[in-house]
């Protein structure tokens, strides 16, 4: 069995491919700053390390006490729609966090590296977005998450560490964290009916969306290091049906037991209208997957929310820009933010509440 490190293995995708991993029967150690993640979700066993991927003389001193043959690369910065407003800290933890534990790999002879990377560095592509396609990110996490890419498949052929990037999007599932109010749809808009709030949508909520269920993703990602045929390559990981948002939030209010809870639109923001992707390639090399219906992996996450209650919003970093520079949309989760949150309806970002 193999001795594997998992960047971010506190956190939600992270966690659940630890437990995967120490099923298996490997060796797991986690490395992760406890930003999103929690110490409850890190298995008994598993050696927990607290601090950043940023942080280049922890990250050595970590490869140089375990001398890992595996590494999987789950730790980032994932807001994507803010991530241009967080230049700073998008490419110091995607980009410089992710040369950290290369640098780490090639001196102490892992011999395999596993990247979670996004949907995200197709930007604006034709859908299905396909690997064959050329990337061209729309926002700054896309761009990081392609230099990452492109890095890893520079140091296989010049340095042979063998690679492989996963490319997903959407993911939900039990353990999210309900307490980030910028990113994960499903979590958000859980904690949004356990708090009384309105779901909210940004503008008129037709953007187009495969959700992936965790449990989906984590069992082909676990098996990538014994897929020869997988190193140096990147692949598309996700569920084959598409939602609109707003539909999403309409399942999300049934599983919830809140079938007319309201729904509010938000100024519409500047993103990607329709992304999902085509897996033919992943499901040639790792073989088919199952692919758990939207119904079924909202109500098993319905179920554990119901277990934690509402969370309190908290953001782990500070946006970077300020004035007109600041979406309107950002304004908004900021108020939401505050001790005493405006009220969904406030004076400078009017909502059309609807019940549907």
């Amino acid at each position: 069995m193999a001795h594997c490190l998992v960047t971010g293995g506190a956190g939600f995708i992270g966690s659940h491919l630890v437990e995967r991993l120490v099923r298996a029967g490997h060796r797991v150690a986690v490395l992760d700053d406890l930003s999103g993640g929690s110490r409850s979700r890190v298995p008994a066993g598993v050696d927990l390390h607290v601090g950043s991927v940023t942080d280049a003389d922890l990250v050595d001193s970590i490869f140089a006490e375990h001398r890992f043959d595996h590494v999987f690369h789950f730790a980032a910065f994932a807001a994507e729609a803010i991530s241009h407003s967080v230049k700073r800290l998008n490419y110091n933890t995607n980009v410089m966090g992710s040369i950290n534990l290369i640098n780490a790999s090639l001196r102490t002879g892992v011999s395999f590296f596993c990247f979670a990377s996004s949907v995200a560095v197709y930007g604006h592509g034709a859908t299905p977005m396909r690997e064959s396609s050329v990337p061209v990110p729309a926002d700054s996490y896309g761009n990081a998450k392609l230099v990452v890419e492109r890095e890893l498949a520079v140091t296989m052929r010049t340095q042979g560490l063998p690679f492989a990037a996963f490319r997903m999007h959407n993911v939900y599932g039990e353990w999210q964290n309900m307490r980030d109010p910028y990113r994960n749809a499903v979590a958000i808009f859980f904690n949004q009916i356990m708090r009384g709030e309105p779901i909210t949508v940004y503008g008129d909520g037709g953007q187009v969306r495969a959700f992936t269920y965790v449990g989906d993703v984590v069992d082909v990602v676990s098996r990538a290091p014994g897929t020869e045929r997988a190193h140096g390559r990147c692949f598309n990981v996700g569920a084959a049906g598409t939602s609109t948002v707003l539909e999403l939030a309409r399942a999300v209010r049934v599983a919830a037991g809140v079938p007319d809870h309201p729904i509010a639109h938000l100024p519409a923001r500047d993103e990607v209208r329709v992304a999902y992707t085509a897996t033919d390639d992943a499901r040639q090399v790792f073989g088919d997957w199952p692919d758990t219906p939207l119904r079924d992996g909202l109500a098993r996450t319905a179920a554990w929310a119901a277990t934690v209650g509402p969370a309190e919003l908290h953001a782990s970093f500070d946006i970077e820009i300020g004035g007109h520079q600041v979406p309107e949309w950002a304004r908004h989760v900021e108020r939401r933010l505050e001790p005493e949150p405006a009220d969904c309806g406030g004076n400078t970002s009017p909502l059309l509440t609807i019940d549907l």
